[in-house]
């Protein structure tokens, strides 16, 4: 043999022992529970999917999946403790997209980097929002809308539930793409925005369709948008998109771990969740909690992280929102 052609041998056997251990080690994993960080507190909605999620994977894996939320700061407890995790395999998030993408454009000091610090394993779904006006009003549509503020600049008051957060910023890019001029009211929490519109104290607020859609079903709101591309499912309203071309503004969550984390490990949870969210059982339970299930490769995960990345990044420089 010669030295060339050994040399090629050597290189090819120790290709398929690297793939060898790297296939074991996915097997081996994990031989102990997993933590999945949830950035937001207890019993909230991304709480609830959160732990749907967990148990199935617990069930599929054979070892505990020990949810620990860290809420608060747009997150940023949750995704910094997530970010200074071993890349092992057993520290992994449960991340809402304002978290992944809106935190770092917001804050000053977010203590993580979503393109150093973490990598997108798997995309769970999408959860699209929802505008809605009161029952009694006239509005029937974006453009009934759009047409009552713009005959009162500045005097039809918007509930945003929480400040800066996603159904925050996506009902002032809905006021800026038609002009309105709303004036915005900020909330602490999303049933507190509510609140002021059942009340007759704004006209519109935004938030994600399960928290909306008991309203308007008792007949107490009206649904006049959808915030994905396309119309929803069993929803009786337009996409805005239908009245402005090219908006959206949707939720979604992903699976994400730390940066370093074993490809063999990505790849199995991507599987895993893949499978886990194209269940018959799991897409009905995330159904009732507005979320579609979404299944993408881990390059698939990651293009899309990019894409959500870039969508809000365009958003948060057109409303000129500073970092605090």
């Amino acid at each position: 043999m010669t030295c060339l052609s050994r040399r090629h041998a050597l290189h090819a056997a120790f290709l398929l022992l690297m793939l060898g251990s790297t296939t074991a080690m996915a097997q081996a994993w994990p031989h102990k529970p997993v933590r999945m960080i949830v950035p937001v507190g207890a019993g909230s909605a991304p709480d609830v999917i959160a732990r749907i999620v967990g148990d199935k994977l617990a069930a599929a894996w054979g070892q505990g999946v020990v949810v620990d939320n860290r809420p608060g700061a747009g997150g940023i407890p949750g995704m910094s403790a997530l970010a200074r995790s071993a890349p092992d395999g057993y520290a992994i998030g449960f991340v809402p997209a304002a978290m992944g993408t809106i935190t770092p454009l917001v804050f000053k000091n977010p203590q993580f980097n979503p393109d150093t610090d973490l990598t997108p394993a798997a995309t769970v779904g999408i959860s699209p929002l929802m505008l809605v006006v009161p029952a009694a009003s006239d509005i029937r549509s974006v453009s009934d809308l759009a047409k009552h503020a713009k005959a009162q600049p500045g005097k039809v008051n918007f509930a945003a539930p929480q400040l800066n957060s996603l159904p925050h910023l996506a009902g002032e890019m809905v006021s800026k793409a038609g002009d309105m001029g709303m004036f915005t009211v900020p909330y602490r929490t999303p049933p507190e925005a509510v609140a002021a519109v059942l009340a007759g104290d704004a006209l519109l607020t935004v938030d994600g369709v399960p928290g909306l859609l008991p309203h308007v079903k008792s007949g107490r709101l009206r649904a006049v948008g959808v915030t994905s591309a396309k119309r929803l499912p069993g929803i009786d309203a337009p996409a805005v998109a239908e009245t402005y071309a090219g908006y959206e503004a949707i939720g979604w969550f992903q699976i994400i771990v730390p940066a370093g984390t074993p490809a063999a490990i990505v790849e199995r949870i991507n599987a895993d969740v893949n499978r886990i969210t194209a269940s018959p059982e799991v897409t009905a339970r995330l159904g009732e909690l507005g979320v579609y299930p979404r299944q993408d490769s881990v390059a698939g995960a990651r293009e899309f992280f990019v894409q959500q990345q870039a969508a809000m990044k365009h958003l948060v420089t057109e409303l000129g929102v500073q970092p605090q």
